[in-house]
């Protein structure tokens, strides 16, 4: 097995550079499909109509993506990346290609949630393969390149979904995966050449696979749906999160009692494994809260349009990427204690600065605001993600990239649900908020996001001093 300074030898160091790119371009699926569809949104609804159930073109496939990550990590663990990377692609693009061709809004959901499957697969497994082909000095150039397609698919997202709408068919928001998703396949196939896994014939988990995607499912569609389509206290709210509680229960039981669990309960035993996840669950939820009413504040209360407000939120996944390319350096001279605190220390100056934003304020300051709050996330994020995959064995690289970013899709569904019900009990009155109302109740939403800072900041003073595997 490979130390935290060496790769494993599964035989494809010399195709590093080319593998990088395809998981760029795989990466690039799930980023740009997150914010592609938003601006095409209305006209979706114009063709197919079902204005009240668009909102579920988002959970669904929050949804399917959040359940899927933990089995998918797994079963890359007992069977290899390759073919779990290659598996959700494949799945993401027939997702796509459903999609485009949907009839009707209740399709179109539910092949959204098809795609929410495949993107379950390529996100962790984009991070997972890197750490595993990039030695321990060179994983944060690496997953600082993985960071910069967000960054460029906040700005060109936005921009393609609204060309494709107005000037072809919003069909090819999704049409628009198929070349990507051929050519990053074919990519891994030809330039990925993965050893083979050294295992006998897994037994796998079915039973808990089938609870944790049931509870974790019924959690965050009681967090997401939570206030909005039912009162938080009706029997219906009550009834989804108390099935959903029983199950991941018997979940936990049923995982010391296997072979080979789905999510093995050891991950919450080792600390750094558990401040690693508790701080990218933090980041989900302050990352969602900014991306969520940021562009709101700056359309309703300052009065701009949607691509001046696109850009004061483009700068946070533009902080990100430049900080996470240069984390290396901090975390290999100063240990990656150090460099999440640094990294804390500046979302949190961000932050804080955040909750002066009000009616008065400039586009370039709130811009800033989110600059700096991406610099700390790239700082935190990143060197803690790396620290857990460096503190254990290729075999259970799979599991841990794939508990942190079931951690962080947990933050996020929190996030959404906490900050939305803020907003919601302070604005009355059934049309549009006049901008005051707004920004009164904006302004919570980043006291909010201050409190998560802080939170963060906690945290990460108890990651250990030093990683070792």
């Amino acid at each position: 097995m490979a130390t935290n300074n060496e790769v494993a030898d599964v035989g494809f160091r010399s195709e590093r550079g080319p593998v990088l790119i395809a998981l760029m371009l795989s990466t690039s699926l799930v980023a740009l499909d997150s914010t592609i569809i938003a601006t095409a949104v209305l006209t979706i609804v114009g063709d197919l109509g079902g204005f009240g159930q668009f909102p579920w073109l988002f959970s669904i496939y929050l949804l399917a993506q959040a359940v899927s990550v933990p089995l998918y990590g797994k079963l890359s663990d007992l069977f290899g990346r390759k073919k779990i990377m290659l598996f959700g692609i494949g799945v993401f693009l027939l997702g796509s290609i459903l999609c485009g061709l949907a009839w009707s809004m209740p399709a179109l959901i539910a092949f959204r949630a098809v795609q929410g499957l495949g993107a379950g697969a390529v996100q962790p497994m984009s991070i997972t393969i890197a750490g595993d082909i990039y030695t321990l000095a060179e994983r944060a150039k690496a997953q600082g390149y993985l960071a910069s397609v967000w960054a460029m698919s906040a700005v060109l997202g936005p921009a393609l979904g609204g060309v494709f709408s107005e000037y072809l068919s919003w069909r090819w928001i999704f049409f628009v995966n198929i070349p990507l998703c051929l050519l990053a396949a074919w990519m891994l196939i030809t330039k990925f050449h993965e050893g083979a896994v050294e295992r006998t014939r897994p037994k796998i988990d079915y039973l808990g696979a089938g609870l944790l995607t049931t509870g974790a499912a019924l959690m965050l569609l009681g967090l997401l749906e939570g206030g909005q389509s039912w009162s938080w206290v009706s029997p219906i709210s009550l009834s989804i999160f108390s099935v959903g509680v029983l199950a991941l229960t018997l979940f936990a039981w049923v995982q010391t009692r296997v072979p080979e669990p789905i999510l093995p309960l050891w991950v919450f035993t080792r600390r750094v494994l558990v401040v690693s996840s508790v701080i990218s669950l933090l980041v989900g939820a302050l990352v969602l809260g900014l991306t969520s009413y940021v562009p709101t504040f700056v359309q309703g209360v300052l009065g701009t349009g949607a691509i001046v407000a696109g850009f004061a939120l483009a700068t946070l996944t533009l902080g990100w990427p430049i900080a996470a390319s240069q984390s290396g350096r901090l975390y290999l001279r100063f240990g990656f204690r150090t460099t999440a605190l640094t990294g804390a220390s500046i979302a949190l100056v961000g932050a804080v600065a955040s909750t002066f934003i009000g009616s008065g304020s400039a586009i370039w300051q709130i811009a800033v605001v989110c600059f700096v709050i991406g610099l700390g996330m790239g700082l935190i994020a990143s060197p803690t993600l790396i620290a857990a995959q460096s503190s254990v064995e290729w075999s259970e690289r799979g599991v841990v990239t794939a508990t942190n970013m079931f951690a962080r899709s947990i933050g996020s569904a929190v996030g959404v649900a906490i900050f939305g019900a803020i907003v919601n009990s302070r604005i009355s009155g059934p049309g549009e908020p006049d901008p005051q109302q707004l920004s009164d109740a904006i302004h919570v939403v980043f006291l909010g996001v201050a409190a998560a800072a802080v939170l963060m900041a906690v945290a990460a003073l108890f990651m250990p001093k030093k990683v070792t595997t």
